[in-house]
């Protein structure tokens, strides 16, 4: 069973890469937002505290009401008289919200990207402002576990942020177990801020990420009896 376990396990993740990398390039706009140092883009609709630089906002259309958040994508600038040589990797942390007027480039169905400005003027020209790019979905290659985060809670209501996840990088469902607890089924609140209900205090915690392509990966007890609101915790498992 442990040999058929670890052939399935295998199996899913050989698909997922091949239906992931195997993607055909699509066509959109990029702009960026931010100042060179990345000023500006630490924090965003998806709830990370900061992803370094390789990121991204979406538009309507590509970021689904969160649902795409951690999500990977590859792309280059096509078609400009500014574009440079090269592509990006980058992995979506912000919403780009619609707006009006001439620069309204984020609203449906517009497929747009705003990054930040560090990774925009690696694929184009500063002075280009909004170029043409082609792009795909991606694996996202994260270093480490899942990492589970404690962003609020009281005495009836926690709140997990959810992050560093590898694989597809998107989450299809949170479930979280208790100190000699059953498996609950979390709800999620904004981007990746899973909630559930209930007094956690005291308890130490295991958590089942389902990712979008079906796989999960459990982090048994990855939380201690001991946690505080506001502490990371690493699990030893990613996708």
């Amino acid at each position: 069973m442990a040999k058929y376990s670890r052939l399935m396990v295998g199996y899913f993740t050989f698909m997922a890469i091949i239906l992931v990398s195997s993607c055909q390039y699509d066509d959109g706009h990029a702009t960026f937002y931010g100042d060179s140092a990345g000023g500006g883009t630490k924090e965003g609709a998806c709830g990370y505290n900061d992803y370094g630089l390789a990121t991204t906002a979406l538009s309507t259309a590509l970021f689904q009401n969160g649902a795409t958040c951690g999500a990977c994508y590859e792309l280059f600038c096509t078609n400009s008289q500014f574009c440079k040589k090269g592509l990006i990797h980058v992995t979506v942390t912000n919403f780009c919200p619609p707006s009006t007027g001439s620069a309204a480039w984020c609203n449906s169905p517009l497929k747009h990207f705003d990054l930040t400005q560090p990774m925009f003027v690696k694929i184009a020209e500063y002075r280009a402002g909004i170029v043409p790019v082609k792009f795909r979905r991606i694996n996202c290659s994260k270093s480490g576990g899942i990492r589970f985060q404690i962003s609020n809670a009281n005495s009836n209501w926690i709140l997990v942020l959810v992050h560093n996840v590898g694989g597809v990088g998107t989450i299809s469902g949170v479930k979280i177990r208790g100190t000699n607890g059953n498996w609950v089924q979390m709800s999620r609140n904004w981007g990746v801020n899973y909630q559930t209900f209930g007094n956690w205090a005291g308890q130490s915690m295991s958590f089942q990420v389902t990712a979008t392509d079906g796989r999960f990966i459990e982090a048994e007890y990855v939380v201690p009896s001991t946690w505080q609101v506001g502490q990371s915790f690493e699990g030893k498992n990613n996708f």
